[in-house]
């Protein structure tokens, strides 16, 4: 909503809007560039340029809506869902998204996804075998073990915790 507030105070038409991704009905100048990026800069967002970048915000963004946004992660595994969500060659996406984010695709994926289990587990709706079953794990003992190696809890310490602080996505 942001993004579009700002683009319309600039008299700025969009044709696609949607997160991680604005295509303008026009090019724009230099000038509304430049006063655009300052303006997103003010809410910790930024113009992309290079295309490997705007590629890994796309690999971001699709994880992130994959995880968080929907109520059931797609059956087929992540990469197979990526490589037909970009129609490009999975090892190539792998490989960029390391070399720019300093992690692989799967850790990126983990960290997300315990970050859902943190989530779930503080709305106190579902059990922890609905939480691995909606997550896709294969059996709770898996969803607690990785649990465990990512935030040095087990998933039932985690809910005892009155302060369940939660990472931000942006900081995943």
């Amino acid at each position: 909503m942001m993004v579009e507030t700002e683009l319309t105070k600039m008299d700025l038409q969009f044709t696609n809007l949607e997160l991680g991704e604005v295509n303008l009905a026009k090019p724009i100048t230099q000038s509304q560039r430049t006063h655009l990026g300052s303006v997103l800069h003010v809410y910790g967002l930024k113009l992309m340029d290079d295309e490997k970048e705007i590629l890994v915000e796309k690999i971001v963004t699709i994880i992130v809506k994959m995880i968080h946004e929907t109520d059931e992660i797609p059956v087929t595994n992540f990469s197979v869902y990526l490589t037909n969500q970009l129609n490009q060659d999975y090892h190539s996406l792998s490989t960029l998204f390391s070399q720019t984010k300093g992690m692989t695709i799967e850790h990126f994926i983990i960290l997300h996804k315990i970050e859902r289990v943190k989530e779930l587990i503080t709305y106190n709706e579902l059990s922890l075998t609905e939480i691995a079953f909606k997550l896709h794990y294969s059996s709770v003992a898996h969803l607690s073990n990785q649990f465990k190696k990512v935030t040095g809890l087990r998933p039932t310490s985690f809910k005892k915790f009155k302060d369940k602080t939660r990472k931000s996505l942006a900081k995943i």
